[in-house]
């Protein structure tokens, strides 16, 4: 039964959180379709409260939000989902596609997946908790099981330290919060497939 993991890049480059979760996807040993997205690669608009997928159930925004509500977003397992701290929280371009997701809210679309959050600052305390606080809250109002290490590590996902002069060199400690997060995403594929098994 194949499970589907899917690492979203809430940066609009591809720096150090795109090279993060290239890490961690890197690190996960259990057999499962990986993805990479990079938003920075989409148009996404913000939301305009037209309240339209209230009464039809459909986002009516002409952009690249539905290539990524269809393709990936519905089809993923699980979703660990990463941005650097911008002012001490996510990124415009993360909190646009948090915010067009209310169309899958709707329905519980995104419900009873599990959801992974990754944050990138540059100092020790630089707000990266923040910026996984705000990843988990947008999977709490979707009813998703959050989930962050395996391994006594970051106890709210994987957190970062990039060094000043190399945007993709990190810190020791958050290296093993990577490492502590792919294994965590390797018990929950495990039990996934056994429930699937079991069903």
């Amino acid at each position: 039964m194949s499970i589907t993991v899917v690492a979203i890049n809430g940066s609009p480059r591809k720096k150090s959180t795109f090279k993060a979760l290239e890490m961690l996807l890197e690190n996960i040993k259990e057999d499962c379709e990986k993805y990479l997205v990079n938003l920075g690669d989409f148009n996404i608009k913000p939301c305009q409260a037209c309240n339209v997928c209230i009464s039809k159930g459909e986002c009516v925004i002409e952009d690249d939000f539905l290539k990524l509500e269809s393709k990936l977003l519905k089809k993923a397992d699980i979703l660990i989902v990463g941005s650097p701290v911008y002012f001490g929280n996510i990124t415009a371009q993360l909190k646009a596609l948090f915010d067009r997701t209310r169309v899958l809210r709707r329905k519980w679309g995104l419900k009873n997946k599990f959801l992974g959050a990754l944050a990138v600052g540059r100092s020790t305390h630089g707000g990266q908790e923040h910026v996984l606080q705000a990843i988990h809250a947008w999977g709490l109002i979707h009813s998703m099981f959050i989930f962050s290490e395996s391994d006594p590590t970051a106890h709210f996902g994987a957190a970062l330290v990039c060094k000043k002069d190399d945007p993709v060199e990190f810190d020791e400690w958050g290296q093993k919060t990577i490492l502590s997060m792919a294994k965590k995403v390797d018990e929950i594929i495990t039990f996934l497939r056994k429930i699937k098994v079991e069903d």
